[in-house]
């Protein structure tokens, strides 16, 4: 078998996504997710001129080889773009594998570890009321695990706040908007979100937080310590991780789990972390580290130590990222949870998949692959539109981490 065509395929239904279609000699296909937000023409290009014409001719099973080869050959090693373009690649030839022996992708990686994958949707509101009453909500349709976010007083805006509660796209301006940014109010603010809903929902349910980077270690130990009574699943992303030893500050002030890795791209993104136990749930994902091959590595790493995964999969995520990730889900023997933000009718509809969500967990279904592919008429009549990512400053003006 040999690959005859790679195509990359942008669209907008709602949203910008990447998507990268492998043809092969013998009628298969298969695709992959090279979406990343803000960025997104970067990686295409990348895609388009530097990566598909070294695909043309290869045998699509030897997976192993041209991840090695696309990361080792390039010289100029990781970083999101060049990883994001590696992990579209690396899925559309295991979907092509799978499709080849006739099997849902989990079992070619060694068969399933659970029946169904534990999943966490997002409620947010203006207020601590409607956080609550998005809470009720999500845990009325099954949900098991929420991430809650808040509104702050005396803040216009926050980040994980939206209008459309269900499909909450940041990436929402043709240049940049700002948000202002406190932290003094967020941390005082915060654990009255969660006394709350405690109060109201007991402990039955799992409970997370996303700070978002906004935090310096001592402050995320401050609000790590401050948040033990309401016992969160999680606390994410307290503070940035291009220093991962600041998270021993963090351990030493607190107990609450801590989630980071969203935008890790290689398994050196967080070797300390992970090593020192300083995180207890590792976020990176099959399309921004790399693809499965890589993101398997990250997850046998954290196994030995303790640490397990919990995907990232916002809606910056096409469903062809989230149906990998539910075939790596249900494999993983360290699973800890996945992020699970459902994408509009429009976005389902130019992506059919497998997957379904029933009782809080999501299933990749039994389709040969894994289980997503593309309506590329229908992806047509979605053309590109810029989108960029807020950007945050402090209330003196101070650009801050958004």
């Amino acid at each position: 078998m040999k690959i005859t065509e790679a195509r990359v395929i942008v669209t907008c239904p709602g949203r910008n996504f990447v998507t990268l279609k492998i043809v092969t000699d013998e009628g298969l296909h298969g695709i992959g997710d090279a979406t990343l937000n803000g960025r997104e023409l970067a990686v295409a290009s990348y895609l388009t001129d530097h990566v598909v014409p070294c695909l043309i001719g290869r045998d699509p099973h030897q997976v192993e080889d041209t991840w090695q080869y696309l990361y080792r050959g390039a010289y100029w090693r990781g970083g999101p773009v060049t990883m994001a373009a590696i992990a579209a690649v690396d899925t559309a030839l295991w979907d092509i594998k799978a499709k080849a022996a006739g099997l849902p992708l989990y079992q070619l990686l060694g068969g399933a570890s659970r029946t169904g994958v534990t999943v966490y949707g997002h409620a947010n509101g203006r207020d601590i009321e409607e956080t609550a009453d998005e809470v009720a909500r999500y845990i009325e349709l099954g949900y098991k695990a929420i991430r809650a976010q808040s509104g702050i007083p005396g803040l216009p805006s926050t980040y994980g706040v939206s209008k459309d509660k269900m499909f909450y796209e940041p990436a929402d301006a043709d240049l940049p908007t700002e948000n202002v940014w406190s932290t003094p109010k967020y941390l005082d603010h915060v654990p009255k979100l969660f006394e709350t809903l405690r109060s109201r929902f007991g402990f039955e349910h799992h409970l997370l937080h996303d700070v978002h980077h906004r935090l310096t270690p001592i402050e995320a130990g401050r609000l790590g310590r401050s948040l033990e009574p309401y016992r969160l699943f999680w606390i994410e992303d307290a503070v940035p991780a291009e220093n991962q030893e600041g998270f021993r500050i963090v351990r030493q002030h607190t107990t609450t789990p801590l989630a980071v890795g969203e935008i890790f791209n290689t398994v050196w993104d967080c070797k300390t972390l992970i090593e020192e136990q300083l995180i207890d749930y590792v976020r990176a994902t099959v399309v921004h580290a790399g693809g499965i091959t890589h993101l398997r590595r990250i997850a046998d790493f954290a196994g030995l130590h303790h640490v397990r995964t919990g995907c990232h999969g916002a809606t910056d995520l096409s469903p062809v990222c989230m149906g990998a990730a539910l075939h790596f889900d249900l494999w993983v023997p360290n699973f800890g949870i996945q992020e699970y933000m459902r994408h509009t009718p429009e976005t389902d509809a130019v992506f059919p998949h497998a997957y379904g969500f029933a009782d809080g967990y999501l299933h990749p279904g039994e389709t040969p692959g894994h289980g997503v592919d593309i309506d590329e008429a229908l992806a047509a009549k979605y053309p590109y539109g810029r989108a960029y990512l807020p950007v945050n400053r402090l209330e003196d003006g101070t650009m801050w981490n958004w």
